[in-house]
């Protein structure tokens, strides 16, 4: 049987909402990806952190989410979109695995920047894997929009 892996990282539970929704209605297995420190809960404070991380290219050590991804042959990648791009320990995630030969799903969530250059960005990260058309919702999605958007891309009947 095939199990998906649905991974994210959420700061502000939004991109974990809408993980928990794509696992519900794909069976798939949900792992969050924690970073080894944590950005602060002051919106503004982390929006300068993130900033900063990003600019510098900077990959965040991973304390919890970066297991093996081996036995899972479609993996949903879920990020907030921040400055148009993946969140720093999303893209810790792709470049700690090799996807080759695996189907990669891109979600975000957004504040109204769409998906931005995510899909580009993991085109770029996962060489020799097939990256489907992602999700973008700009605040909660709901159940309906998810199970459109897993229809048009083959993953539910």
């Amino acid at each position: 049987m095939d199990v998906s892996l649905i991974v994210y990282y959420s700061l502000f539970k939004n991109t974990e909402t809408l993980a928990a929704e794509i696992s519900m209605q794909t069976g798939g297995e949900l792992r969050e990806l924690v970073p080894e420190q944590n950005y602060s809960f002051n919106y503004n404070t982390a929006v300068k952190e993130a900033r900063n991380q990003i600019s510098r290219g900077f990959c965040p050590r991973l304390i919890s989410g970066n297991e093996s991804t081996e036995e899972y042959r479609t993996i949903f990648i879920g990020s907030p979109n921040w400055f148009k791009t993946l969140a720093p320990p999303v893209l810790s995630f792709l470049r700690s695995h090799d996807f080759s030969g695996k189907t990669i799903v891109p979600f975000c969530t957004h504040g109204g920047g769409g998906i931005g250059q995510i899909e580009e960005v993991i085109v770029k990260e996962c060489p020799g894997s097939v990256v489907l058309p992602g999700l973008a919702i700009a605040g909660a999605a709901s159940p309906e929009e998810v199970e459109k958007w897993l229809r048009s891309i083959g993953r539910k009947d």
